[in-house]
């Protein structure tokens, strides 16, 4: 839901993008440096109760890791590399937050809770793989009531203000985010569904595009079957072909043997003029 803002932060993060171009700092540079003080602030800081320096520290780092694409984009150098690093390193982030929740949440005994941290910890690793999946096998999946941007701004937001003491906050971040995930998922689910009955079955549209080469008329039309092969030409001259014609292609006239070097019209088996039967017209038999 939060995407809309993306055309804002873009413009708000644009002028620092293009003080970073000038030095030698690359998009990829970023993004490893934002997830690894993700990870750091995650594991270190929420795991020893401090959840509110953890917040800032991860949301620091979260909106520095937003000007890898912003720095990308101004220099040309995005790439299917950058977006594969970007993508798998956001994951290895959200699972960093997520996991030093429930550690600190098992240490003080709320083993409800951390299992519920957990729970989205797992859901939201399902609801990326979905619609990485998706669009590998070119169906859109951009739905969900809860989206990266989205998981992440509840849980710090939990996180911060329940380490500056606001009760219950935290559990009522945890339990909401874990029904939003879940039906974020049935979305994108039910969403790809839906687009596959649509797309083309690429083994039903196979048979479609052989059919011309196996039933068309190139295949069982006249230059294979067709009278040119079996016709007159072929098996003797047609009425009235002249007589010198038929004795240059080898053909015998009035089927007498030796003319041309000719065998009797039916051959030697049989199908030839037998003794005192009278003989074939001169225009041969058909």
């Amino acid at each position: 839901m939060l995407n809309v803002l993306r055309p804002f932060l873009a413009r708000l993060l644009t002028p620092v993008g293009e003080a970073l171009a000038r030095t030698p700092v690359t998009p990829n540079a970023i993004t490893l440096t934002g997830t690894a003080g993700v990870v750091a602030g995650a594991l270190w800081l929420f795991p020893t109760g401090h959840l509110f320096a953890g917040t800032m520290v991860c949301t620091g780092f979260v909106l520095a890791d937003m000007l890898d694409g912003v720095l990308a984009r101004i220099k040309g150098t995005s790439g299917t590399w950058g977006a594969f690093l970007d993508s798998t390193l956001d994951r290895i982030a959200d699972a960093a937050v997520f996991a030093g929740l429930a550690i600190w949440l098992a240490r003080t005994g709320q083993g409800v809770l951390a299992t519920v941290a957990l729970f989205c910890l797992v859901v939201g690793g399902l609801v990326s793989y979905a619609k990485a999946r998706a669009e590998g096998l070119g169906l859109r999946c951009d739905v969900g009531i809860a989206e990266r941007t989205e998981r992440l701004l509840i849980a710090l937001v939990s996180a911060g203000l329940s380490g500056l003491g606001v009760p219950y906050v935290l559990a009522i971040g945890l339990w909401a985010l874990a029904a939003l995930s879940a039906v974020t998922f049935g979305q994108r689910v039910v969403a790809v569904h839906a687009a596959a009955r649509q797309a083309p079955d690429p083994a039903e549209a196979a048979p479609e595009q052989g059919a011309p080469e196996q039933g068309g008329p190139e295949q069982g039309g006249p230059e294979q079957g067709g009278p040119e092969q079996g016709g007159p030409e072929q098996g003797g001259r047609k009425p009235g072909m002249p007589e010198q014609n038929a004795r240059e292609q080898g053909i015998p006239g009035d089927g007498a043997p030796g003319l041309g070097g000719g065998v009797p019209p039916g051959g030697r088996n049989g199908g030839g003029s037998r003794p005192g039967t009278p003989r074939p017209p001169a225009g041969g038999r058909r």
